[in-house]
């Protein structure tokens, strides 16, 4: 049995200098330019998700600024004070648990510590992790010394939940924001990681384990760790897909494929075999709004028409996101995802009303809008122009309204009875000022396509007479007002 305790990857490879952190450049370059400088404010927070080298950078900065012959951002690794504060060691700089920490009496004697100089190091810093978990009083003990400590004194606080901490303590630091790593960088560093532990590991694998790693560094080092225990020397694919119930990307895209198809068998068949193979279904609900999310970046960037345009891509990705607390938080996973796909096709199958405008338009025929073209006689544009009784419709672009059935399955709806005419779209919106000594005299009145309605009271009457919900589209969402009522031929709504 050995002598030394295991020390886990990320323990042992937790960055020991600046040039070592990953994904944090701007962090690195902010805080080397205050020691080279002399610009070190006196109190600090990092802010950011877990895993990102909040902590880390706090002792690294901490280093920097206490070596015996610095500051200096880059401290030689023989030093004495630098591994000490690495270790833990040092009597001058402090850690402290925020959430273990968090009453006003020990916020207090912090305060009161704070006086004294330090033992051997320049600088007495106090590294306060999870900082938010302070009480409000302990926050308010602490005001007066954070904006007005002893000069040998510095602070840094670390949070995950920067807005939990008081304005006012905010208000008195350097903020640093701690982003997710990208995928590609905790990949390249799983790779050096492996390299350097004589690990095999598949490229397709350490893939697997940096998107699961959510732009955790640390996160990512502990899943290898255990893979590493798992499988031993070589690590491949199925066994990380096998361990964590994951789906391969393959079967991600043949989902994504049914829920664009509106294959509700498939989609039930694959439900199937992931319960079967135990496979992670939130996990697969988040790989699928990826998916869907390339889907969308392809649509916008090709000029050809694709399978899904990116207004249905987007509604999608609204469903699956909609359904994510549902699968995640639910009493039955394997239900709850089918309902959330089910949803996400239904909503992959609805068209915007201004969809509905533009493919109506499309339908006109070309002597129409020619003629609508033509300019109109200034005797007769000068008889619209002083005619009360004639609106104009302003020229609007219209809302967003989403239709709840998809644009093949919607019903005309009925005139009141005694009425042949319905709403005329816009694209023919001049034939409602023609004249019956334009229309040849052997033409009979129910002959022609559209028929005009010009007395002012008959207008009023047949408005009167529309369904509530045509009117208040018109009035409310477009803003329009009724210049006549006209037929539609029905046909070309089909």
């Amino acid at each position: 049995m050995s002598d030394q305790t295991y020390q886990v990857i990320a323990r042992r490879w937790r960055p020991k200098q600046f040039s070592e952190l990953v994904g944090q450049d701007h962090v690195v370059r902010t805080l080397g330019n205050a020691i080279e400088m002399n610009r070190i404010a006196h109190a600090y927070l990092f802010v950011g998700p877990r895993g990102t080298g909040k902590t880390t950078s706090a002792r690294l900065f901490a280093k920097s600024l206490n070596w015996e012959e610095g500051p200096s951002l880059e401290v030689p690794p023989d030093s004495e004070i630098g591994n000490a504060i690495m270790e833990g060691r040092c009597l001058d700089v402090i850690e402290i648990d925020g959430a273990s920490n968090n009453s006003v009496e020990q916020v207090r004697d912090l305060r009161d510590e704070c006086q004294y100089a330090p033992a051997q190091c320049r600088y007495k810093i106090y590294v306060i992790d999870e900082v938010h978990m302070l009480s409000q009083q302990a926050f308010n003990a602490l005001l007066k010394t954070l904006e007005e400590p002893p000069p040998h004194v510095k602070f840094v606080f670390a949070t995950t939940e920067s807005h939990k901490v008081l304005p006012t303590i905010v208000s008195r630091c350097q903020r640093f924001e701690f982003r997710s790593i990208a995928t590609p960088l905790i990949v390249d560093k799983l790779k050096e990681i492996c390299q350097a532990e004589k690990i095999e590991a598949e490229a397709e694998a350490l893939e697997v384990v940096g998107r699961m790693a959510m732009g955790g560094m640390r996160d990512a080092q502990s899943i290898l760790d255990q893979m590493i225990s798992f499988c031993g020397k070589s690590i491949g694919q199925a066994d990380v897909l096998e361990v964590y119930g994951l789906a391969s990307r393959q079967k991600i895209e043949f989902l994504a494929q049914l829920v664009a198809g509106a294959d509700f068998d498939g989609i039930i068949g694959t439900t199937d075999e992931f319960s079967k193979h135990g496979i992670d279904f939130y996990r697969a609900l988040v790989d699928l709004s990826e998916v869907f999310r390339e889907l969308l970046l392809k649509a916008l960037g090709s000029k050809d028409e694709a399978a899904l345009s990116p207004e249905q891509c987007v509604r999608v990705m609204d469903a699956l996101r909609d359904g994510e607390d549902m699968v995640k938080m639910g009493l039955s996973e394997k239900t709850n995802f089918e309902v959330t796909l089910f949803r996400a096709v239904e909503a992959g199958r609805t068209r915007s009303i201004d969809q509905v405008i533009r493919r109506i338009s499309g339908m006109i025929p070309g002597e129409v809008k020619k003629k609508r073209a033509e300019p109109l006689p200034s005797s007769r544009a000068q008889e619209l122009g002083n005619s009360s009784s004639v609106a104009s419709v302003p020229p609007c672009e219209p809302e967003d309204v989403v239709l709840e059935e998809p644009l093949d399955e919607v019903e005309n709806v009925p005139l009141p009875e005694n009425s042949e005419s319905d709403l005329q779209p816009e694209e023919t919106e001049e034939e409602a000022v023609k004249t019956d000594d334009d229309k040849p005299d052997s033409q009979p009145a129910h002959a022609p396509e559209v028929r005009q309605i010009k007395d002012e009271e008959l207008i009023k009457q047949r408005i009167s007479e529309l369904p509530s919900g045509i009117r208040g589209i018109m009035e409310e969402k477009f803003k329009g007002d009724f210049v006549s009522i006209e037929k539609i031929d029905e046909t070309k709504l089909l």
